[in-house]
């Protein structure tokens, strides 16, 4: 489990093919911050732009780590490719604080940003969610936006889904991959867990159920 507090930004300096075709996936290194893995041991989990990830191989002088990452993840997500910035997080431990909101380290869906632009002190971001998620993204509700916890400033609903407004502080800002987004670039779109059982609950027909009218 994690937060979405982002602990660093990383870069993928090598991806190397784990197969020839196009049902192999890939073993990406990750370089990190200073004394950034100091911590990480073997089979740990790291989220990269909110796909939690295994360490499978350590390299501390170099603060360098691998994970390998299947065909499925590298086509339900975006933003891991050779030489991208990415948000990482290690996982939550027991006794930590929960800073943002509970998040899986599972995409949900890919979202294209609409709008990047600063607005006073702030930045104002503006993605168009998949249909299928539209209905999980509510006023004041949580989204993870690459692997970042953010709250939703407002929703409009379109015909392709909806498009969701957030509000970035210049911390967020500068601390993140996020701002190196503009119109066009594709972001991994976690849903709030919450929304995921409420829906779970409302749609269950099972025994002891009653269907949704």
């Amino acid at each position: 489990m994690f937060t979405g507090i982002i602990t660093g930004v990383g870069r993928i300096v090598a991806s190397h093919d784990l197969g020839s075709s196009l049902q192999h996936g890939k073993r990406l290194a990750i370089t990190c911050p200073p004394a950034y893995l100091d911590d990480v041991g073997l089979g740990d989990s790291i989220a990269l732009n909110g796909a939690c990830m295994t360490v499978t191989s350590l390299d501390l002088p170099l603060q360098q780590f691998t994970i390998d990452i299947s065909a499925e993840s590298l086509a339900r997500t975006t933003g891991l490719a050779l030489d991208a910035r990415v948000n990482l997080e290690k996982a939550l431990r027991a006794g930590d604080r929960l800073g943002g909101h509970i998040v899986s380290g599972h995409v949900d869906g890919v979202g294209t940003v609409s709008l990047f632009a600063q607005v006073g002190e702030s930045w104002e971001l503006r993605i168009q969610a998949p249909a299928e998620l539209a209905k999980y993204l509510a006023y004041k509700g949580s989204i993870t936006v690459n692997g970042v916890s953010l709250t939703v400033n407002r929703v409009s609903d379109n015909a392709s889904g909806c498009e969701i407004s957030i509000n970035l502080i210049p911390h967020t800002v500068q601390n993140t991959s996020l701002g190196t987004l503009k119109a066009g670039s594709g972001v991994n779109l976690e849903i709030d867990t919450v929304a995921r059982y409420v829906e779970r609950m409302l749609g269950a027909t099972g025994p002891g159920t009653s269907p949704r009218p």
